[in-house]
């Protein structure tokens, strides 16, 4: 399979190189990135995930995209699509999801790359619906969902199955 990159006004999005595993390490790790995702991440973890974004891309033609922002910055996180790997009344589905490093919050790079990704599934084939989720009290992340165009039914909110009772990442909301 060739290699995929989107470009926007600011960014590029691409495909994992191996030299991009440092940068998601450190994006995995930061305490504020993960605040609603989960526990930082150690090294070998970061791995994994780059790996399993690499074996989506190699089979299914979609993943996860390194985002860089020309000119600016490298990489500085990542948008794109990922299967999502536990049980909930809406799955299974295909998630769109992002993660960018903190001094580069705020400038709308999440928004702007969600934007691309969700413009490129139109052109993949026999794609089901796209979903977004996270936790309620995931502010920002809820207002880049609107943003790209998904729609929020309270009906739809669940509790995350990978968290325990009491967590305050266990409510969460779903966006189609």
């Amino acid at each position: 399979m060739h290699e995929i990159e989107l470009k926007t006004e600011r960014l590029l999005l691409r495909q994992w190189r191996d030299a991009d595993l440092p940068h998601l390490i450190a994006l995995n790790r930061d305490p504020r990135v993960m605040e609603f995702v989960g526990p930082v991440l150690i090294a070998d973890q970061s791995k994994v995930m780059m790996e399993r974004s690499r074996q989506s891309w190699n089979e299914r033609g979609y993943g996860r995209f390194a985002i860089e922002v020309p000119g600016v910055a490298g990489v500085i996180g990542f948008v794109g699509l990922a299967v999502t790997r536990f049980e909930s009344h809406f799955t299974p589905c295909i998630e769109i999801g992002w993660r960018i490093l903190w001094p580069f919050w705020g400038y709308g790079y999440a928004t702007e790359g969600a934007e691309a990704v969700m413009d490129h599934a139109i052109t993949l084939r026999d794609l089901p619906e796209i979903v977004s989720y996270t936790a309620a009290t995931n502010l920002r992340s809820r207002r880049v969902m609107e943003k790209i165009g998904l729609r929020r039914d309270p009906t739809d909110d669940f509790e995350h199955p990978n968290f325990l009772a009491g967590n305050p990442l266990k409510a969460c909301v779903l966006y189609r």
